[in-house]
């Protein structure tokens, strides 16, 4: 095998983002597109110039025509759905949320170890050039010790209904784009805090639709996050050290758009970091075709994924009691 095959499974809306993506990436190929209906799935394939389609997301993992899928489901059924990938003998890159109980994260790492498949979460911007420079400018000392981090990340969610903030698919901002800040404030601090404190306000719909956390790691160290579905869209990341900060103001999304990386040093100027241009989800494809084609460990760990869900469920433990959470209590 030298090249990947890909199948998505389903038709989400997310793909126009990734199909781009596997036809640039060195080593992946599009083969298929799994939809619950027949029909749909040809229409897809059709639109998209995709070679097969399924009118049911098991038969895809059955046919052998791929070798990887691309899961962008509701929250609530990607552990289900991954779990099958992989018994089916198909590698998996998942959507963030990776799941919503941490049972699901063990099943799924479970299931990778038992079938000797390649597993990944999908947070595509940890494997854009930005990212890993500002997260090597850190580790290298350039912020003195580092201190404190806040981020967010908002937009309005004006269309109504829909699976982001429903309860019964695993809803809520926090899950949604909250998650994006809470894994780089973890990326950059190099481990999961040991306490959170969290708020939220629901809304009608019963999910979190505005979230804010604190997150006290090791050290006397803190990050403050939030993110919401009520307001305009913003992204942001500040990272503060004894010696400085670094600014990024488009840490996730939208890096091809006036994006900065910039340091202000404690005494001088500010500098701008220059960053090589990367279309925004090709990394995440050919970090699992390197995987699946090398050998290769994935660039984000397993263990890093399984605390990313463990800092959202504190959050959320700690926004429904009233109480800081510790990491400690959740198993």
């Amino acid at each position: 095998m030298n090249r990947a095959r890909w199948g998505l499974l389903s038709t989400a809306n997310i793909n126009r983002r990734v199909i781009p993506a596997i036809r640039a990436s060195k080593e992946g190929e599009l083969t298929a597109v799994a939809s619950r209906d027949q029909s749909k799935a040809e229409n897809y394939a059709r639109t998209w110039n995709i070679p097969r389609a399924y009118g049911s997301y098991q038969e895809m993992l059955d046919s052998g025509a791929i070798d990887a899928v691309y899961i962008s489901l509701p929250n609530h059924l990607h552990a289900e759905w991954t779990i099958r990938a992989l018994e089916s003998g198909v590698h998996v890159l998942c959507e963030k949320p990776f799941a919503i109980t941490l049972p699901e994260v063990d099943a799924m790492i479970a299931a990778s170890q038992k079938n000797g498949r390649c597993l990944a979460e999908a947070f595509m911007y940890r494997h854009h050039p930005q990212t890993k420079i500002a997260g090597d400018f850190i580790r290298q000392g350039n912020l003195g010790e580092l201190s404190h981090t806040w981020g967010t990340f908002s937009f309005p969610l004006d269309r109504r209904p829909d699976v982001r903030i429903s309860p019964e698919m695993g809803g809520g901002s926090l899950w949604d784009v909250g998650v994006y800040p809470l894994s780089l404030a973890q990326y950059f601090f190099g481990a999961p805090p040991i306490a959170v404190f969290g708020s939220q306000w629901i809304g009608e719909s019963g999910v979190d639709e505005t979230f804010a956390g604190e997150l006290c790691f090791a050290g006397n160290r803190f990050a403050q996050i939030s993110s919401s579905f009520r307001t305009p869209v913003f992204t942001h990341f500040e990272a503060i050290g004894t010696a400085g900060r670094l600014s990024l103001n488009r840490p996730f999304t939208q890096m091809d758009e006036a994006r900065q990386l910039v340091f202000y040093p404690k005494d001088g100027e500010p500098v701008e970091l220059p960053v090589p241009e990367q279309e925004l989800y090709v990394g995440e494809i050919e970090d699992l075709n390197n995987a699946i084609l090398h050998g290769a460990p994935t660039y984000i760990t397993l263990a890093e994924t399984r605390d990313h869900i463990r800092t959202a469920l504190a959050l959320y433990r700690s926004a429904q009691t009233g109480r800081t959470v510790e990491l400690s209590s959740i198993a």
